[in-house]
């Protein structure tokens, strides 16, 4: 009884009746029994608009206050809507401004409305309308747009237009500070850097696109083959594609130079997946004595519009010059799509689509520009110091009364204190990304590692969710055949040998070496399958469940042409003995898993499994395949139809007759989901399905019918009529293919399983100490993910998991939520389609419910979805999001993500390729974020702050110098010291601070729980940039007060002292903000000094004070002398020497807990 209650809260036998009348209409319980559950649930259904009064509880004490239930409105969360003049104030003006971008851009770039068209075999001159060119664009800009576009790009930053508008301020005489050059050339030297990269990125982009443009192609025309460029292919021609080649555009497949009508192509680039597809011709075409008899038929192909989608296509091909016209329907095995390549034979197709209307480019989506948050937070730290500047100057033009033109003289001060805003920032922190990205390349603990996305390394140190894919991720798409369950008996891996010995024994008595067939075999098999209720023995039902194993699959035997054969001969021709050395195994499709399957899918394992054990799949074509027994012996059985898999279905089916007994056999196999209403009535199936998905295995179940001629010429004519309809045809063949999968005879039961990658158990739990949540969103089904959870140890033994029942309706979504509200510290499974409906309704409560799991499961996903609920986890939670996966079918949430990691799988390149940083296996992951992810983040925090703090210290000295001058605008420091300060002098110092490290690699891989300090963004805040302000004021305020002091009598030096004492302090500052010393870093700050030391003879024009100078030059007899150095030296000290000592009491006092560690 207990099981029919927990979906509303109870509080005792009193506290339930005493419940409120509103509350019992919801969750009416009329008695103990099942049915009272359900009738409350459908009346939950009905009701649907009383539920906007019954909001989801949202804290564990709404189930203890009676009335708490139900005195909110469930979307009293949503804030109210803002009307009028507030709505335009609080970004309603950013709203109408961006609509109207949109709406002008619309207007500019008005798209063409996509048509299905005709197209004529040949004639691309019948084409109705214009067609789009078929050249490869992946270029961001051209001749014209390419300067606006960087300058937008650089420009669209606040610290970048700061700059561009305080440089050209300088072209106004009343304004002018100081030389030109102290403000262009900086500025200048950032524009040519980001300039010249984008130029290479950009001329690298075009040579790719002129390269892939130019490549040529046999196009046939009526006098023969001519070579054609690839971007001057139109719709209509016909092209000829040899192996290993690249097709160029969208094709229907023609003829082939295979005898079988078919080819193979590896589509790798277009989808992730590594398997070969195989491709059929159209069969009319095909069976044409010669090629050139193409321009001799009057014949046309009617395509469906240009789609999005990869995996189907609905056509028919028609010729017209033919009594009466042939009709043949196309779909997508009969396609040849752009960027996929010829893996076997020569093709001709005619070409349907080009350019922008061809498959690959429709699903080649803008990757948007990741910008990681320590720049954000550093523009809003920019932000402010902007603040400060401005109101400085109005603190200085104040005090001098508004005399004279007081507005030009404010922004002379703006002028002046500029350099509060470091134009600097921009090039260290970029120059310091690009060094970590190098460091992480040269790591040799995780080789193989690239950084594709060099913006955002910061990233890897701030990441709270971790979502990955499954398959291929944390296991590592190698299967192996475990298990085979025939309802009464199971054979695991140590028992294979019986399995052996029966198929043995089967085939020496059904099928006599002799190999005619023995006369009173076929009537018996055909008695037996007639009358399955008579108890078959054990070795007959293994016999048929290996031959069923064997038939039913998308697999194809693959032979490696000898030496010296010619290499376009046809591999399974160039070698016709059929060795077992040559022969590998190409699974033409995917089968069980809406996810991509590389080389060992679960179709080519059972393949293996069943050659193990004695029969051996030795030639497949279109029409045929064949069979070898353990006796050597050759079963032909002839392909009638195949029905291949898809995600919709989740099963696949063949009919073949068999040669020798003429029987026709309806194979199937599949998922027990899609299987279990399919095959007769068994008490075994489900529980054993339970059982082996325990384990980790991913199962499929196979049965069979059989048919009698008369039922297959029905089906047949059914399926054919089915095929040839336009509208709704895969509703149509569906219908038909439904109507034989009827009372199937259910014949085992395999298991199959899927490894999981090296080191992935330690991996999981490291990140996990490290405070990172884990989510694991599969294409696979719930069983098989909720165990690769427990293996992998993403949940642990001892942790409860909740599965989230199938949901279809609000009401049931809302009550399966309250139900998983009142579990404490368990983990999530959710199917993909319950998830869709908890979205649509609950979207907010869902994910704050799931951030609250220590690990979620999301099974059944589909690519969109991934992506959809990574943007969902940093739109709700605003914390940093990271994607792993390693197929085509991961590439959208890595994009989606705020950093993507893409492994180098056996699923293909394209993961690996989109994502921000590229590694080989897993387990690098952990060293990557742990290490790198630390060290890059810590370091830019220090780098960044330290820079403005360098700006601030010298704007500091320019204030307290006007200060004394009765407010003047005039500068303290000219020209190159200037540019100078910023560069040469502290430029090496400052940025030697990328290779400063706060905790050895080793001791952060085994203390994970330091990174979760990380996550914090402790480092760089708004209380470390206050710090270093005050730390600036303190230097600078002492640096020029004591300059000024100490030299009243030589006062036309104050440049010179104060100079100095600057640098000194500047260097002295990064030695106390490093934690771990690099000989480079001594390096750097000897260098610095000797060039400032040297370049004292040369600037002594630079040392006079502004436009006020008294005619001072740097007397170089005055800086040797030992009053100089001791005052000097002085000024130094009192500057640096407190925060030495502070420093020191705060490691006592207050250590991290790094220090902790390390010591």
């Amino acid at each position: 009884m207990a099981d029919h209650i927990p979906l509303y809260p109870v509080r005792g036998a009193a506290a339930a009746a005493a419940a409120s009348h509103k509350r019992a209409a919801y969750y009416s319980v009329a008695g103990p029994g099942p049915g009272a559950d359900r009738r409350g649930r459908y009346q939950l259904e009905d009701e649907s608009a009383h539920l906007d009064e019954m909001p989801l509880m949202m804290s564990e004490e709404g189930f203890e206050n009676d009335e708490s239930d139900y005195h909110t409105l469930p979307r009293a969360r949503i804030t109210r809507r803002k009307r009028g003049v507030e709505w335009f104030v609080c970004g309603g003006w950013k709203f109408l401004c961006a609509s109207c971008c949109d709406w002008l851009v619309n207007v500019c770039q008005r798209k063409k409305e996509l048509r299905a068209r005709t197209v004529w075999l040949g004639c691309p001159e019948k084409c109705e309308e214009k067609h789009p060119r078929n050249s490869i664009k992946n270029q961001k800009y051209n001749v014209f747009t390419f300067i606006p576009g960087v300058l937008y790009e650089q420009f669209k930053f606040f610290l970048n237009l700061y700059f561009l508008v305080v440089s050209c301020s300088q072209f106004v005489p009343a304004l002018k500070i100081g030389y030109l050059y102290t403000y262009w050339a900086p500025l200048g030297f950032v524009l040519a850097v980001t300039i010249t990269r984008e130029a290479i990125d950009e001329f690298r982009r075009f040579q790719r696109d002129k390269e892939m443009n130019s490549q040529l192609y046999s196009k046939l025309t009526v006098r023969g083959k001519v070579q054609v460029k690839s971007s001057d292919i139109q719709v209509g021609d016909l092209i000829i594609v040899e192996k290993n080649q690249r097709i160029p555009s969208d094709m229907v497949f023609l003829r082939t130079s295979e005898k079988a009508g078919s080819c193979f192509i590896r589509t790798d680039q277009l989808d992730g997946e590594t398997d070969w597809k195989l491709k059929v011709a159209v069969s009319c075409t095909q069976r044409l004595p010669a090629l050139g008899d193409l321009f001799s038929i009057s014949a046309y192909v009617y395509a469906q519009k240009p789609q999005l989608d990869i995996h189907s296509f609905e056509g028919t091909f028609t010729r017209e010059d033919s009594d009466p016209p042939i009709h043949e329907s196309l779909s997508i095995e009969n396609t040849l799509w752009a960027s996929t390549v010829v893996a076997s034979g020569t093709v001709i197709g005619v070409v349907i689509y080009t350019g922008k209307e061809t498959r690959s480019v429709m699903n080649t989506s803008n990757p948007k520009n990741k910008v990681g948050l320590l720049d954000l937070e550093l523009n809003q730290l920019t932000k402010a110091l902007f603040l400060a500047l401005v109101v400085l100057s109005v603190v200085m033009v104040t005090l001098q009364g508004f005399a004279g033109p007081w507005y030009r003289n404010l922004f002379r001060f703006l002028l002046l204190f500029s350099y509060i805003i470091p134009i600097s920032l921009r090039v260290n922190l970029d120059m310091g990304k690009a060094a970590y990205g190098w460091m992480i390349m040269k790591d040799e603990s995780i080789p193989g590692t690239v950084v594709r996305t060099s913006t955002i390394p910061e990233e890897l140190g701030r990441l709270v969710y971790l979502l990955t894919d499954k398959t291929g991720t944390l296991t590592r798409n190698e299967m192996v055949f475990k298990r085979l369950h025939l309802g009464t008996v199971s054979y695991g891996t140590d028992t294979m040998d019986e399995i052996q010995s029966h198929v043995l024994n089967s085939y020496s008595q059904v099928h006599p070496p002799a190999g005619s067939s023995n006369p009173s075999s076929a009537p018996l098999r055909r008695t037996q399958a007639s009358t399955p209720k008579v108890r078959k023995s054990v070795s007959s039902r293994i016999h048929e469940a290996v031959k069923a194993i064997a038939l039913c699959h998308n697999v194809t035997p693959v032979y490696e042409a000898r030496a010296g054969v010619a290499e376009e001969t046809e591999f399974a021709e160039a070698d016709q003995d059929f060795s077992d050395e040559n022969r590998t195994y190409q699974a033409s499709s995917p089968d069980e898993d809406i996810g991509p399957h590389a080389l060992w899918s679960p179709q080519v394992a059972l393949v293996r499994w069943t050659e193990s054990v004695g029969l051996t799949l030795i030639s497949r074509d279109l029409t045929s395949v064949q069979l070898k027994t353990p006796g050597g012996q050759v079963l032909t059985y002839c392909i009638l139809q195949v029905f291949p898999f898809t995600s919709e279905s989740k099963r696949m089916g063949i009919i073949v007759r068999d040669e020798s007994s003429a029987e026709i056999t309806f194979y199937m196999k599949g998922a027990d989901v899609a299987m279990s209403t399919i095959v007769q009535y068994n008490d075994w199936l489900e529980e054993e399905c339970g059982n082996m998905a325990r384990e980790g295995l991913r199962t499929l179940v196979v049965a069979k019918r059989t048919l009698t001629e008369e039922q297959y010429q029905d089906f047949e004519s059914r399926y054919s009529q089915a095929k040839l309809s336009i509208h709704d045809r895969a509703l149509k063949v569906a219908a038909v293919v439904e109507s034989l999968e009827r009372e199937m005879e259910l014949l085992c039961l395999t298991g199959v399983e899927d490894q999981l990658q090296a080191d992935v158990r330690p991996t999981l739990e490291m990140l996990r100490n490290a405070g990172i949540k884990i989510w694991m969103l599969t294409g696979d089904k719930l069983e098989t993910a909720t165990c690769i959870a427990k293996s992998s140890h993403l949940v642990s033994r001892t942790q409860d998991i909740h599965v989230f029942r199938p949901v279809t309706s609000r009401g049931g979504a809302h009550l399966e939520l309250n139900a998983f509200r009142r579990k404490h510290d368990c983990a999530l499974v959710i199917p993909g389609d319950s998830l869709e409906v908890c979205l649509k309704y609950y979207e907010h409560e869902f994910v704050e419910l799931a951030c609250q799991c220590p690990a979620v499961v999301c099974c059944r996903c589909s690519p969109t979805q991934k992506a959809h609920i990574v943007t969902l986890l940093r739109q709700h939670t605003g914390r940093r999001t990271c994607a792993i996966g390693d197929g085509g079918n991961d590439v959208s949430m890595i994009q989606a993500a705020d950093c993507g990691i893409g492994i180098e799988g056996k699923e293909g390149k394209q993961a690996s390729l989109a994502a921000d940083f590229s590694i080989t296996q897993f387990r690098h992951i952990g060293r990557l974020l742990m290490v790198h992810g630390r060290n890059s983040y810590k370091r830019s925090a220090a780098l960044g702050q330290f820079v403005m703090h360098r700006g601030l210290i010298i704007s500091t000295m320019q204030a307290v110098f006007s200060s004394v001058f009765y407010f003047a605008s005039v500068p303290l420091y000219q020209g190159f010291l200037m540019v100078g300060y910023a560069t040469i002098y502290t430029m090496f110092p400052v940025f030697s601070l990328v290779l400063d490290q706060d905790v050895k690699p080793e001791m952060a891989m085994l203390y994970p729980e330091l990174y979760k300090d990380l996550t914090k963004g402790r480092s760089l805040s708004f209380k470390t940039f206050l710090i270093w302000v005050l730390i600036s004021i303190y230097q600078g305020g002492i640096l020029m007060y004591g300059a000024l002091v100490l030299f009243e009598s030589e006062f036309v030096h104050v440049v010179a002292i104060s100079f100095t004492a600057l640098i000194l302090t500047e260097l002295l500052m990064v030695a106390l903000t490093i934690r771990t010393w690099h000989w480079l870093m001594v390096v750097a700050e000897f260098l610095s000094l000797g060039c400032y030391v040297a370049s004292l003879a040369f600037l002594n024009e630079y040392f006079g004070i502004g436009r006020v100078s008294f005619g001072a030059f740097l007397d170089v007899a005055f800086i040797t002398t030992v009053t100089f150095l001791w005052k000097v030296s002085a000024i130094t000290v009192v500057s640096c020497l407190p925060l030495y000592v502070l420093k020191y009491l705060k490691r006592k006092l207050s250590p991290p807990s790094y220090s902790k560690l390390s010591s």
